[in-house]
């Protein structure tokens, strides 16, 4: 990987601390300037140095400064207040640095990843509260793949135990004498509530699902060719939700709860004999201690009840040694709400505790908030019901097509018609993403669909100004991307600044985990755009043929950095709107 502008900064003053006996454990404090009239960066780590030297913080940052001697990357060094060091870099190092592949950033380390998430549970269809996971997981998969990691999709489904006894049991008496259910999407929302209602009223049935679920785990052909019916037509369904929302997931990255029955005894009898688990009221769990999970020690763990069935606690540990002991990844990502923290955390203890996780695996918990209604409340029907994820894509479809049609009136239904299904989805996707994943968010149709604000349109529609310059000019964008970058005012500064912090952004997100950070650096980028394509004109006819062409080579990298960032996102860039 190239070293990054940060890393390129952090290391010269690093020198600097060194050469005048600073402690290499004395962190620098490189961060960007909040006012940009004062420099691009700032160093803030003279104060606390100066304190461990016992000297005056302002005398040391002038010492600092007069021992940084790299001209070919900083244009000035000023001292701020009791200490501060703002930093201003070249013009011509930031084109340079920019114009030399900028944005292709791959790290050295390279990890073998899962990424658990989306994880509906079948038979039932999918609801809003499936999007966040998909959405925000689909996005980490992408920056993970695109820094050079190898990627595994997990997609953790529930596909096994006593709802499955019961949709089968219930299948039984209702199917046709031919034996041949056919059974649409639709009807198994109501069939589920049907089997529900029977199984909490009649005890004589809720007995036989129960029997079900042990022909079932038995492996019996009769039950497994139903169980076979829900799990595929419900999965059918998913690959429809997927499909439309463009993500990464295919059928082959569905790995049910069914996929690691075997596994659960051995788990059980693994935890029992390394004296992790104990018989607690007839049931196995494994009991915390407050060191172990960093507070107050809370709940224990069950992974076998007194029946002798399992939990999904069981589940999960048998799914981090098939992750770690057989695909041999070494971080784990689980892209799941943040109501199962603790869960979250007593998983991460009992793996790491029992060797089913190696000493240097990583296991992060992705956590999300949840997606609130306009009234402040998780997100509902007007009647109270769960909403349809299905139903929320294809309302926000008719709504971008009405406003696609007011915006231009002369287009084709079928034009009107793609980009409505890209701007939704688009916009669906970006509204979730451009916020921290671990606040819970208001959904709202007109402000995601706005042009206005941090937005999916305001951002596709930046993009298509930039196309836009070139079409005018008659010209092809992707032979400007090669074409160096004269720097000469400030809004060009400005804007090549933050291109050059492209991989800096993308590194950060990766390690943290959230999305966000990409969503912020592309408003940014677009707003310094209209900045500099305020005040630099571009195809004026008075502008300096070599100019120009140096403006339209900033833009074109612009409009790259724009569009490599959305697809990280899981978003496709349009040519007009």
């Amino acid at each position: 990987m190239q070293t990054t502008l940060f890393q390129i900064l952090e290391n010269i003053f690093r020198q600097a601390f060194n050469k005048l006996g600073i402690p290499e454990t004395t962190p620098i404090v490189l961060q960007e300037s909040g006012k940009p009239e004062f420099g691009d960066y700032q160093v803030n780590g003279a104060m606390a140095a100066a304190k461990q030297l016992k000297i005056n913080p302002r005398e040391l940052a002038t010492k600092i400064v007069n021992f940084i001697d790299d001209d070919n990357i900083i244009e000035k060094l000023e001292i701020a207040g009791p200490g501060f060091i703002n930093v201003t870099l070249r013009n011509d190092y930031l084109s340079t640095l920019i114009c030399n592949n900028i944005l292709e950033v791959h790290e050295t380390q390279k990890h073998k990843i899962v990424v658990d998430y989306s994880a509906p549970n079948l038979a039932k269809e999918m609801h809003v509260g499936h999007l966040r996971s998909t959405v925000i997981g689909d996005a980490l998969v992408r920056i993970f793949e695109y820094l050079g990691h190898s990627v595994i999709r997990r997609n953790h489904v529930g596909d096994w135990g006593t709802q499955f006894g019961m949709l089968t049991a219930f299948l039984v008496e209702t199917q046709q004498d031919n034996n041949e259910v056919l059974i649409a999407l639709s009807d198994l929302e109501v069939f589920y509530r049907q089997a529900k209602i029977r199984f909490d009223e009649d005890e004589v049935f809720a007995n036989k699902a129960r029997e079900y679920v042990v022909r079932l785990q038995a492996g019996d052909s009769e039950v497994l060719k139903l169980w076979h019916q829900f799990v595929n037509t419900s999965l059918g369904h998913c690959q429809q939700i997927y499909e439309k929302l463009n993500t990464k997931l295919i059928p082959s990255d569905v790995v049910g709860e069914s996929f690691y029955n075997d596994l659960l005894s051995p788990m059980v009898n693994l935890l029992m004999e390394k004296g992790l688990a104990v018989e607690s009221d007839g049931a196995k769990c494994v009991f915390f201690t407050e060191a172990d999970l960093g507070g107050k020690a809370e709940s224990p763990f069950i992974i076998q009840k007194k029946d002798g069935g399992y939990l999904y606690a069981t589940t999960d540990i048998a799914a981090v040694y098939d992750r770690v002991q057989r695909l041999n990844a070494d971080r784990l990502v689980y892209v799941i709400d943040s109501r199962q923290a603790l869960h979250m955390k007593q998983l991460a203890v009992v793996s790491k505790k029992s060797g089913i996780a190696r000493p240097n695996t990583v296991m992060e918990h992705a956590a999300f908030g949840t997606m609130m209604g306009e009234d402040g409340k998780p997100f509902k029907t007007r009647s109270g019901g769960t909403v349809k994820l299905i139903e929320l894509i294809d309302e926000a479809i008719e709504r971008a097509g009405d406003m696609i049609k007011l915006r231009n009136p002369d287009w084709s239904v079928e034009e009107i018609n793609t980009l409505a299904s890209s701007l939704a989805i688009s916009s669906i996707k970006y509204a979730d993403l451009s916020k921290n994943r671990l606040s819970d968010y208001v959904f709202s149709f007109d402000k995601m669909l706005s042009f206005e604000g941090n937005t999916a349109p305001y951002l596709l529609y930046a993009y298509t100004r930039i196309i836009s310059i070139f079409k005018k000019a008659e010209l092809n964008i992707n032979d400007f991307e090669n074409i160096p970058v004269r720097i000469n005012e400030v809004a060009e500064h400005n804007l090549a600044l933050h291109i050059a912090k492209f991989s800096d952004k993308l590194l950060l997100t990766a390690k943290e985990n959230y999305p966000h950070y990409l969503c912020m650096y592309i408003y940014e980028l677009a707003g310094l755009f209209m900045k500099f394509y305020e005040s630099c004109p571009i195809l004026r006819s008075d502008v300096e043929h070599s100019i120009k062409n140096s403006r339209l080579a900033l833009a074109a990298l612009t409009a790259k950095t724009l569009r490599t960032t959305l697809q990280l996102l899981g978003i496709d860039v349009v040519d007009r709107m």
